[in-house]
């Protein structure tokens, strides 16, 4: 793995659109030829769209403060990362992505540096910042008047909710029918708890599950357990309305999908056991599942799908981030919208015609995702009114 990243040095580089050959090439590309397309962007600013690489062109951002199952690594060591989602964009959709990470830890600093720097881009993707900051970023840059998208929460979010939706239609469930517990109350946990509780979603195309119990490293969250942020607070109003306490495995019982977004071998067999029949488990720690799947398999599980390619059903935001990038800077949208990540969810689910136990999302590899998930984004943009005039 070094050997390769240690040949390339580095996994992306910068390809000019044109030849410079001839003094009159150069005179077009560079002066006097720049100072037109200068003077009209001066005069009518939201020409920078038609004269430069900004429609698209998307910033991946993050400051290094929770990098994969890493963790905190910092700013320089979260470079391969970002390069390697910068490659996925431009791999499956086409979009020209720079990798900027950030020394800085504040808040408000990196809001600050967002919006300098935003001239430049079409769209932001947010990533790896941890919890709860991300949350606090992620709010004061939703009018930035561009789309903006923290993939650690959104992302992950999206294609979990293509792969319930598929797997229900597997086991004969209806998503308002299903008790959901969710392992990890960082970014990924809690938006995808959002999602399926409907917080903040247009309930014309948000289905809300019956109940979500959402567990961190101290347990159960519940309505009055000391010591939650206000994030985690907010989640304990609108989930485990048992107001239930105890473990992981105690939120287990009865339970009809697990959704692990925390770490790994933190399960047993007999815990998806207790689970309801048919049960669903998605264990997504990397690289390390919460419970291997071979092993919730043999406890019963019907359906279970993991972050990894070495396993059926992986469970990546490699098969939504793409589209919803292309479709947002297609469409001219100026924010994605939650409806606009449903309608990305619904489109990757349909992009597999016959769900089965070992078929529940399309592969990553399947170029067919994007132009798809890319329609309904900016199909949902238009909808909603969020595009630019």
């Amino acid at each position: 793995m070094l050997k390769l990243h240690s040949k390339l040095k580095g996994k992306l580089s910068i390809n000019s659109k044109i030849k410079i050959k001839t003094m009159k090439d150069l005179s077009l590309a560079y002066t006097p030829g720049v100072a037109a397309p200068c003077m009209e962007i001066a005069l009518h600013p939201e020409k920078v769209y038609e004269y430069t690489m900004k429609g698209n062109t998307v910033a991946i951002i993050t400051d290094g403060s929770a990098v994969l199952g890493l963790g905190d690594i910092g700013a320089e060591a979260s470079l391969p990362v970002m390069e390697g989602k910068a490659l996925l964009m431009k791999e499956f959709a086409g979009i020209d992505s720079f990798p900027i990470a950030l020394k800085l830890r504040d808040v408000n600093d990196i809001v600050s540096a967002v919006k300098s720097i935003s001239p430049v881009f079409g769209a932001i993707n947010l990533e790896d910042i941890s919890a709860p900051r991300c949350f606090e970023i992620g709010e004061q840059l939703e009018n930035l008047g561009i789309p903006v998208m923290h993939d650690d929460q959104h992302g992950t979010a999206t294609v979990l909710l293509a792969a319930l939706i598929n797997s229900l239609k597997v086991v004969g469930k209806e998503i308002e029918e299903v008790k959901v517990v969710i392992s990890g109350s960082g970014a990924a946990g809690i938006a995808v708890a959002r999602l399926l509780r409907c917080m903040g979603y247009d309930e014309t195309v948000c289905r809300r599950v019956k109940e979500i119990i959402l567990v961190d490293s101290e347990g159960i969250i519940y309505e009055g357990r000391p010591g939650l942020n206000r994030y985690k607070q907010e989640m304990a109003l609108f989930t485990n309305r048992e107001k239930k306490k105890g473990s992981l495995k105690d939120a287990l019982a009865g339970a009809d999908v697990f959704i692990g977004v925390s770490k790994g071998n933190i399960l047993d067999k007999s815990a998806i056991k207790s689970m309801a029949p048919k049960a669903i488990v998605f264990p997504m720690a990397n690289p390390v599942p919460e419970i291997m799947p071979q092993d919730a398999v043999a406890a019963g599980a019907a359906i279970v799908g993991t972050g990894r390619s070495d396993f059926p059903n992986q469970v990546n935001n490699v098969l939504a981030f793409p589209g919803i990038f292309r479709g947002a800077l297609d469409s001219k949208a100026t924010k994605i919208t939650p409806s606009m990540r449903i309608a990305a969810a619904h489109a990757l689910a349909s992009c597999v015609k016959k769900p089965s136990a070992n078929n529940i999302l399309p592969k990553a590899l399947d170029k067919s995702v994007v132009p798809k998930i890319a329609k309904a984004v900016a199909a949902m943009a238009v909808k909603e009114g969020v595009v630019r005039k």
